[in-house]
Order: structure tokens, then sequence, then C-alpha cells
């Protein structure tokens, strides 16, 4: 039987009535219990003696390595799948800008001055990068940590900037993910504090503490497979590529 609007609404009355008269008949039914109850739970984002922010623990991961394993043979799929044909050198790369997008320092991470590639990304890395930043502001607020912002070290390679690099840093390959410009590093052993150059100065923060909450961010985009991650011990970076 087809239930028409009419008829539900005759139903909702009629069951709203009938739970009237059970709790006027029965009054001892709707405080039954209550002093069994446990206290129900304070906000998550206050404490329940003084209403000032509670923070959040910062739990890091187990360990780097088991939890950005990717290699570059694994990034390389994503890479080719979703960046530009490698780019041969810089004026090559400026002839691509209908497809690459600039990256340049914001509120959210610093870009170091780069000499061994260029600030451009696929439009798909590039929000990566902006979540990557803003996740990482929230996760330092809701922790109770001053800002920082990430550093990106190194983003768009020429296959001129590759050759070049290959003779002094041992995880750049000649088929480099960075080619294709899905792929950026974000250093873990240096940031940037963010405050204010008139106002009193900051508390100081060890860098491991930020790197803790840093991994946790970079764990969750993995697990939401929105990129690769290495954990890159000599270069102190987390090298990722988008998915």
């Amino acid at each position: 039987m087809r239930l028409t609007k009419k008829t539900y609404l005759q139903g909702f009355f009629i069951t709203v009535a009938i739970l009237a008269v059970i709790r006027w008949v029965f009054p001892e039914v709707a405080t039954a219990n209550n002093s069994n109850q446990p206290p129900l739970p304070c906000p998550t984002n206050t404490t329940a003696q003084t209403g000032s922010p509670m923070r959040h623990r910062i739990l890091s991961v187990a360990s780097y390595k088991e939890a950005f394993p990717d290699t570059n043979a694994v990034q390389l799929v994503a890479a080719q799948q979703w960046g530009v044909p490698p780019v041969k050198n810089r004026e090559d790369a400026e002839a691509r800008k209908k497809e690459l997008v600039y990256i340049g320092s914001n509120p959210y991470y610093h870009v170091d001055p780069l000499s061994s590639s260029i600030p451009y990304l696929v439009p798909r890395a590039a929000v990566l990068l902006q979540d990557i930043g803003q996740a990482f502001f929230d996760s330092l607020y809701a922790k109770g940590v001053p800002f920082h912002k990430l550093i990106v070290t190194s983003v768009l390679r020429s296959q001129e900037d590759v050759s070049k690099l290959r003779g002094r840093n041992v995880n750049a390959t000649e088929n480099s993910c960075h080619l294709y410009g899905t792929t950026f590093d974000i250093c873990y052993n240096r940031y940037k504090t963010v405050e204010n150059p008139e106002g009193p100065a900051r508390r100081q923060v060890r860098n491991d503490t930020l790197k803790w909450v840093l991994s946790e961010v970079l764990r969750d985009m993995r697990v939401q497979q929105r990129c690769f991650i290495k954990y890159e011990v000599k270069q102190g970076c987390f090298h990722m590529t988008v998915r």
C-alpha cells in the first residue's frame, strides 16, 4: 500500500497522542533511571571547570618509515597519470603555464629560495599542498601550539635540474616524480614561526613537536588516498606526490 502524506501525518499525530497519554498516566517513565545516568560529556573544545579551550593530544605516528613508505616507483605511476609531460628546462616550464599554477609563499606555507626546482605544480597538487598547510594550522590550533608555516623545499624540476642534481643528491633519480609537476617536498626539521613583528615573541616550540603534528596531518592525507608519501631521512623532508 502506498503511504500518502495524509496517512503519514495521521499516524504521526496518533503516535504523539498515545505517548502523551502514557506520560500523563505514568509520569515516572520520564524520570526513570536518571540518577544512574553518567553526566553528559563536556564539549570537545572546552574544559568543564574553566570553559577554556581543551587541547588535543599530540600523538605523532608509531614509525615514520612505516607510515610513509611510498617509493619513487610507486609515486611515479601517479605522477605520470596526473602530471604534465616532463619539462626540458625553465624556458619549457614557462611555456606550460596553461597546465601549471604558480606556487608562492602564503599564510599556510613558505617556499624556500629554489635553486634546483621551479615554483609550479599542476592544479591538483597545488590544492593538496594548500589543504595540507591549512590542516596543519587547524591541528596546531586544536593542540594549543603556536602557529608555524610549513616550508616547501622542492617543487617542479626540469630535466636539466635533475641532471645537475643527481651529482649531489642520492635521492634524485633520472626519472624523478618532480618532472611532472605533481610532487613537492616539505621540510620536517625547519618551520616558519608566525608572529606579530611588533608584538611579544611567541612561545618557542621544538621542531620535533611540530614534526609530530605534521606527521599526523600527512598520515590522514595518505589514509584519505590524497597522496603518496616517502619519509626522506638524508634530505630531511616528506617527499609526496598527489593521487
